[in-house]
């Protein structure tokens, strides 16, 4: 038996936490064009990213993960949650990152950083409505 571990397939999902849920559904929904496919109020909301292959943004409400499910819940998740601004990061392909820039900026987003890494590859920081700090890179940043 080997002590290696069995192999990962990607990233399935991201959270985040916001404890203005309609604020965050607005800016994901109308700012970054995500499309919402689940919400319980005052919990969360799920944004799919794509499709093939499935990968998923959830923003929760840190008040009402952090509490440990009902003995008879159906889906028993444990409790989670986090303070404070989070990250998350999307990627954007080098030719879109001038058009992401001029979006934001037409949406009253105030871009943090812009700027190449060493390998010339860009990213772009901002912030949501929760303070979390997003950034859209160019996945060659990581090439």
């Amino acid at each position: 038996m080997s002590d290696a571990a069995p192999p990962l397939i990607g990233t399935l999902e991201s959270a985040l936490y916001a404890q203005d849920l309609e604020a965050a559904t607005r800016f994901w929904r109308d700012v970054m064009g995500l499309q919402p496919f689940q919400t319980v109020p005052g919990r969360h909301v799920f944004f799919r990213v794509s499709h093939s292959p499935a990968q998923v943004l959830l923003i929760f409400n840190p008040q009402a993960t952090e509490k440990p499910p009902a003995p008879d819940a159906k889906l028993p998740v444990p409790p989670h949650g986090a303070r404070g601004p989070g990250h998350f990061c999307l990627a954007v392909s080098a030719q879109d990152m001038d058009r992401w820039r001029a979006h934001l900026e037409s949406r009253g987003i105030a871009i943090e950083a812009d700027f190449h890494w060493p390998n010339g590859a860009r990213s772009i920081y901002f912030r949501d409505p929760a303070d979390n700090s997003i950034e859209l890179a160019d996945p060659a940043i990581w090439g």
